[in-house]
This record gives structure tokens, C-alpha cells and sequence, in this order.
């Protein structure tokens, strides 16, 4: 027992304080460009609550920079809406985005630098009522604020948009969110931007999923402080039939997963229909079965869609 309990003592620090990935175009970075072609579509829809320049000030005065439209549409790099301390942005899109394989989704800031770096939450909906947000990382210095125009090294930071300079996209992965009844991960209408409050002051700081206080520019006291959100731009979209506002009203088990040769469903209810999708939309009808011969597929990750009397509930597998 103290062996163990000395090892992980030792591991803690990598654990607490491990190098993420680095600077847009630098080897082992996951910023991805806009002009990528994994891009298949981009927000079609914003609303947009902005926040102060300055939350502590006495009489806070909203920011004012860009306009949210300016947030559709394809990654500019200069084309922006500015959320302010705290402030948020709401984008819905024409198809869901859905939880592929890789990364599903990239969101795109507009700074000046690979350092210069103002950070956003990102959260999840499949509903535009419960939001689920990604969990994110920053090991950043407390010690002593960033200041106004301070530096941040990136590699202190993940899962929080605007991590890299203008025109590369923070990707995001939604098998990363947690598993919850009100969250249909194939299915993502809507995705949150919510602004990082930068000081170190508890007051009004913001912290990240391990309790860390979030250091970033503060105060940016002008019209465009805060976030500055350029666009979202989707990679894997849904390109199926599937419900985005479906609740489940059975239970479902599937096993293996991943399979080599047969997947068995678990439920007490009636199988009316399934059908699998492959991530490309391809649609393949199945007998009506509780165990399914997928031996035929080629390896890869795929949809099952479920329907019985009750709902008709879709969960994602891999074929080996």
C-alpha cells in the first residue's frame, strides 16, 4: 500500500502540471487551419450575451466590438464578435454535429500572436436547454496576473477555444463531455462560447475543471475585450434522420463493443427496426433481431438506430 501510495505522490505533478499541445504550426499541434478541408459546414446562427470590458469596474460598460452574424459563417481571422468578461455566444447550425470519429468541431478566435492568447469555455447541447461543457486545463501561473497584452505559453492549456493565433480552429472531441440522459452526443444543436474571466482576483475569477484559477489578458478594458469569437466550423456533421430532441424512454445494452463478428442488444422492449449508419451516412436495414451479424462490415465506427414501440434511441459502435 505505501508503494502505491508513494508512486502516485510521485506521479502528481505530471498528472497536475503535463505539457499539452503546442502553437498553431508547430510539430505536434492540434490546431487545425480554416481553409482544412475536414470542414463541411459552419454555424448558421448566433445570439449573443455580451459582458463588460472591465467586471470590476464600478459602473461596468458592455463591450461593443463586432456584430454576432459576424460569427457565422466560415473562420476570417478578423471578423469577430467580442463577448466581454463573461459574456457568451450561442451558435446553432443547419445539420447537428455529431460525435464522429477524431474531433468533431473546431472553434476560431482572432488573436495577433501565438501567446497573446484570450480564452473561452465550450459547452454542448443537443436540446438548447441543457448544456454540458468540455472539460478544460489550465496550468497557467497564478503567481503574478497576465496582464493586458501578457503572454500565455499554450502548452499550459487545453479544452479552452482560443488556444491558437487567428485562422487555426481549437478542435474539440464531444465523446470527451459526460454521459447524461439530457445529452444526445450524435446530435449537437447548439454550442456555448462563454467568455474566461482572466484575473487572478477570486472575486470575479473564473476556474477550470480541477479547480485551477484561469490566468489570462485582464483587465481588456475596450470595446472588443473578452473573447473575440470568429466563427465554429463543424467536421463531423449528421447526415442521417436522427431525432435531436429525442429523450430515452427505454434502457438499451449493446455488447462487445467493439465487435468482431456479433452485437447483442439487451432491452426488455419489442424491436420493431434497426438500421446501422456508417459515419458517411451510409444506411444498411437489419433484420429485426436482438443479435446483429456485422462480420460483413468493414472496421470502423458506425450508428445503430433502435426502434420500438416505446422511442427509437441510436448508439454508436466500432466494427474491428
Amino acid at each position: 500500500m505505501n508503494k502505491i501510495y508513494y508512486l502516485i505522490l510521485s506521479l502528481l505533478p505530471t498528472l497536475l502540471f503535463s505539457q499539452f499541445d503546442p502553437a498553431a504550426g508547430q510539430p505536434g499541434s492540434k490546431a487545425i487551419h480554416k481553409d482544412d478541408l475536414k470542414f463541411v459546414n459552419w454555424a448558421t446562427g448566433i445570439t449573443v450575451d455580451r459582458g463588460p470590458q472591465d467586471i470590476s469596474a464600478s459602473t461596468p460598460i458592455l463591450t461593443t466590438a463586432g456584430t454576432p452574424s459576424n460569427a457565422t459563417g466560415k473562420a476570417t481571422g478578423s471578423s469577430i464578435v467580442s463577448l466581454g468578461d463573461g459574456g457568451s455566444a450561442i451558435l446553432t447550425f443547419a445539420k447537428p454535429i455529431t460525435n464522429g470519429e477524431g474531433v468533431d468541431f473546431a472553434v476560431f478566435e482572432n488573436s495577433f500572436s501565438d501567446t497573446f492568447l484570450e480564452l473561452a469555455f465550450v459547452e454542448a447541447s443537443s436540446d438548447g436547454i441543457h448544456f454540458f461543457r468540455f472539460p478544460a486545463i489550465s496550468n497557467t501561473s497564478t503567481a503574478n496576473p497576465v496582464g493586458s497584452f501578457g503572454n500565455i505559453d499554450p502548452t499550459q492549456i487545453n479544452n479552452l477555444a482560443g488556444k491558437y493565433k487567428a485562422t487555426y480552429g481549437t478542435p474539440f472531441d464531444i465523446s470527451e463531455l459526460p454521459n447524461d440522459a439530457s445529452l444526445n452526443k450524435l446530435a449537437i444543436t447548439h454550442i456555448k462560447i462563454i467568455d474566461v474571466i482572466g484575473t487572478i482576483n477570486p472575486s470575479f475569477a473564473t476556474y477550470d475543471s480541477i479547480g485551477n484559477i484561469i490566468n489570462d489578458p485582464y483587465p481588456t478594458n475596450f470595446n472588443s475585450g473578452g473573447f473575440d469569437l470568429d466563427a465554429v466550423g463543424v467536421i463531423n456533421e449528421w447526415s442521417g434522420s436522427l431525432s435531436t430532441n429525442q429523450v430515452s424512454k427505454s434502457e438499451f445494452e449493446i455488447y462487445p463493443n467493439p465487435a468482431t463478428d456479433f452485437i447483442t442488444i439487451k432491452t426488455k422492449e419489442a424491436i420493431n427496426n434497426l438500421t446501422i449508419y456508417s459515419m458517411n451516412g451510409q444506411r444498411i436495414v437489419m433484420p429485426a433481431k436482438a443479435k446483429i451479424d456485422v462480420r460483413t462490415l468493414a472496421p470502423g465506427q458506425y450508428l445503430l438506430e433502435i426502434i420500438t414501440d416505446k422511442d427509437k434511441q441510436t448508439r454508436k459502435f466500432i466494427k474491428k
